[in-house]
């Protein structure tokens, strides 16, 4: 339910805020699943009810992007040593993002917008496979362009949509989604239908400052996300 309010707050969130808990709880396979489906249901309910600032052609780099690293995730997500990637990603946003947030300026990419798309894009749809942390790229990636609050959420709430579909029917066609998880997807799905509405409400009171710092904020804890999915991994070994 908090991961759900998070994902209607920002348009992103669901699987990070909920593998803080999930990684010290579940089995990791049931979590990823778990991650992804939940994810998903947030984003289609988002994506109902916010449709502010929708541009094809800023969004079109972001899915070639994820084109090209989705598959790429899929086959790595059982060959990966994810653990290990979760830990050097987790610690890059967990250093740089408060240090974002608490800066008087914000650094401002002016140039090279197209080819940040493609790569964060590509970054986001690997990421999406390897457990639904889709949102986080393109997010930084839009924060740093310092892209209007309304058209940053529309292309990561979009851009995620199309992923988490894709990873989501690549868990299935995969063989990783069992039959013994169906009753927590379906608990999973149920407790996110509410608290995605509530935040979209919050959403739409945010002002353009209050949205950036909401942003790097949950940046900030998809790297605490990252580095609690992985580190109970990395301990037992």
């Amino acid at each position: 339910m908090v991961a759900a309010f998070v994902q209607g707050l920002s348009g992103f969130g669901f699987a990070m805020t909920s593998m803080a808990i999930w990684a010290w709880t579940l089995e990791p396979a049931l979590a990823v699943v778990l991650g992804v489906f939940g994810s998903l249901v947030g984003q289609l309910i988002a994506a109902a009810t916010v449709r502010r600032g929708f541009d094809a052609r800023r969004l079109a780099p972001y899915l070639a992007g994820a084109a090209l690293g989705l598959p790429a995730g899929l086959w790595l997500l059982p060959r990966l040593d994810v653990p290990t990637f979760q830990a050097l990603l987790g610690t890059m946003l967990v250093v740089v993002c408060p240090l974002l947030f608490f800066a008087a300026h914000l650094p401002r990419v002016r140039r090279g917008g197209g080819v940040g798309a493609l790569l964060s894009g590509s970054l986001g749809g690997a990421m999406g496979a390897l457990g639904g942390f889709s949102g986080v790229a393109p997010a930084l990636w839009c924060t740093l362009q310092d892209l209007p609050k309304d058209a940053q959420r529309s292309i990561v709430q979009n851009f995620n949509l199309a992923v988490l579909l894709a990873a989501f029917a690549g868990y299935l066609a995969a063989g990783h989604v069992k039959s013994a998880m169906l009753p927590h997807l379906g608990l999973a799905g149920a407790a996110t239908l509410v608290p995605v509405l509530v935040g979209t409400s919050v959403y739409r009171r945010l002002s353009e400052a209050a949205f950036r710092r909401v942003v790097l904020g949950l940046l900030t804890l998809a790297g605490v996300a990252l580095l609690a999915t992985a580190l109970p991994q990395l301990v037992a070994r």
